[in-house]
């Protein structure tokens, strides 16, 4: 066994050829046997594992500094650093992130979840080195679609003209999450089918010298042409042709189903829980949408390199033609695409994970919101119980986007209302409309829900009662049914529960109201506290004698964190809640 004797990039560089193949073919059944038990980046991590070798046979990290992109395919050079333990011994896989965090390791330089950043944050690495007056070399490695992010063009083209040291490993597995999409793509299959000799050559256009390695996943050719590079004064683009999903036949065969996945059967591919069978937002979305595609042929789904957040299997972009637009990993252009959209008439509707419309303030605020323009943003996992690494958390999405002028956010409490409310979003011409898919899992009421919200900010009231009101948020709904039933229980108080409905505004009304027998108001949202919804509550009531208690999240980037603990340490548990209440009542 070599992968058992790798405790740092120095044990690579010992190896022969030969024996960096073995090791290779070792690092392979290690991530197999991690990923099919713990679920992870499945096809990412195959393809690179070559390339993450030959880069610590040839550079010497820590010193020699590597930024991944996305950081969802370094996984090889974890193991390569130190940390193989993560993924040889099942009892430690949680030991290590699923991305780059300098926390666990001197060879990782940032903390990287999001796409198209490398090449920036390695300009950002070459141009302290020069300064410095120091010599060591900056490589960036990115790929798996991260070219399509509009970062990435502007760093590449800062890159050109920097004139020093600074390396730039294309991985080009061609594919994103789904198959790649955009002119430079294009531009990637004419440098591969020529062997990077095609005239047309966008990284030279850039100022980049470029070298091309056809079969990315051929140590030996990988160590001649990193040794080529090393030391190098120039910018330098070399691109690798690699086979994501490699040594895993069924991941090569399907490469965006096996892009990530949780835990799965390794002689079948199946999953192995019975999730995945039950009813899911994206699907549901996916096929809503179609419906309305077919009677409505200015009806557009948009997604920026995610088409599965919306249901859009391979079948149904198929189905949808020329209805259904992945623009890449490009969420900026996907908004303002959807602006121009709605702006000619037509009715578009981009779905995006929470995480990642943080990656678009500046063209909500300006290409969508003061245009007005009516496009319809379904926003999925926007809630604590989603994604928790902590590039990927989903809880930051209210303060963002209902504070912008003219947006109309709109919370939705379960399957039944998300429908009604995402229907009356497609239907409207007058406002931007975010809507937030409400949670990770579905959610049936059984209920009837309005058709149309065009009267902004008028909350549901679903119980009424008195002394205390409590406010509940979307997918915190059921959490606001639990407190009253135990303040009913506990108490003796049968208290009022009211579903908002409108994140970006307040029912002056119906809180007028409240004060009249009401000796508290309580706000539950599955988000961050600070600018959240709850705040706009507690200021409408600022001065008046009715209390306003706050829950939710407080500000900070946790990480991989249990969601019962998270609850409880920021008291977001029924009991916990009704405590407080009592305690202020008395």
């Amino acid at each position: 066994m070599y992968i058992e004797k790798i405790d740092s990039p120095k044990d690579v560089k010992r190896l022969s050829v030969g024996q960096l193949n073995g090791l290779a073919g070792e690092i392979r059944q290690a991530l197999l046997a991690k990923l099919s038990a713990h679920g992870g980046h499945i096809g990412p991590n195959l393809g690179m594992v070559e390339a993450a070798i030959a880069l610590h046979y040839v550079f010497d990290s820590p010193k020699d500094k590597m930024v991944y992109d996305v950081s969802h395919q370094s996984y090889v050079h974890k193991m390569l650093t130190g940390r193989n333990a993560a993924f040889l011994d099942p009892a430690r896989y949680d030991e290590v992130s699923g991305y780059t965090n300098p926390l666990e390791s001197e060879h990782d330089f940032f903390t990287v979840g999001h796409t198209s950043t490398s090449v920036s944050l390695a300009c950002g690495l070459a141009k302290a080195r020069d300064l410095k007056g120091d010599a060591e070399n900056i490589i960036a490695v990115i790929g798996d679609g991260s070219l399509s992010g509009g970062e990435a063009y502007e760093g590449l083209s800062n890159a050109g003209e920097m004139g020093t040291n600074l390396i730039v490993v294309v991985n080009d597995n061609e594919m994103s999450i789904a198959e790649n999409h955009g002119g430079l793509y294009q531009n990637l299959k004419a440098l591969r089918d020529s062997d990077g000799k095609a005239e047309c050559n966008f990284f030279r256009a850039l100022g980049l010298d470029y070298l091309y390695v056809r079969d990315g996943n051929d140590v030996a050719a990988l160590i001649e042409v990193f040794n080529r590079v090393k030391n190098t004064p120039r910018p330098t683009v070399v691109h690798i042709h690699t086979l994501k999903g490699r040594g895993y036949a069924l991941a090569e065969a399907d490469r965006e189903r096996f892009h990530w996945g949780m835990p799965f059967d390794l002689a079948t591919g199946a999953p192995k829980s019975e999730a995945g069978a039950a009813e899911d937002y994206g699907d549901l979305t996916g096929r809503f949408l179609l419906e309305r595609m077919a009677k409505d042929p200015t009806l557009v789904a948009i997604t920026s390199g995610t088409p599965a957040v919306m249901g859009f299997t391979p079948e149904r972009r198929k189905q949808a033609g020329r209805q259904f637009v992945d623009v890449g990993i490009a969420e900026e252009h996907a908004v303002a695409l959807a602006s121009g959209i709605a702006a000619n008439g037509g009715r578009p509707v981009y779905g995006v994970y929470s995480t990642f419309i943080q990656r678009c303030y500046d063209q909500l605020s300006q290409d969508l919101c003061i245009n007005g323009n009516p496009a319809v943003i379904p926003v999925f996992m926007g809630t604590i119980a989603g994604m928790n690494d902590v590039t990927h958390l989903g809880f930051f999405d209210i303060p963002l986007i209902s504070n912008i002028p003219n947006m109309v956010y709109l919370a939705p409490t379960c399957k039944e209302e998300y429908f009604a409310m995402l229907g009356w979003a497609i239907r409207q011409r007058e406002y931007p409309v975010a809507v937030r898919v409400p949670g990770a899992t579905v959610v049936e009421s059984g209920r009837n829900f309005d058709t149309d919200y065009s009267e902004l900010n008028r909350y549901r009231l679903t119980r009424r009662g008195d002394t205390v009101a409590v406010v509940a948020l979307g997918s915190f709904y059921a959490l606001g049914e639990a407190v009253t039933d135990k303040l009913r229980a506990d108490a003796g108080i049968d208290a009022t529960l009211i579903n908002p409905r409108y994140i970006t505004g307040v029912d002056e009304q119906m809180l007028d109201a409240l004060k009249a027998d009401h000796r508290i108001v309580v706000t539950l949202e599955d988000g961050v506290l600070d600018g959240g919804f709850g705040e706009k509550i507690a200021r409408y009531y600022g001065d008046s004698d009715m209390r306003v208690l706050n829950y939710g999240v407080r500000k900070e980037f946790a990480d991989r964190y249990a969601i019962g603990e998270l609850l409880e340490k920021n008291r977001l548990t029924d009991a916990q809640i009704v405590e407080d209440i009592r305690f202020l009542l008395h």
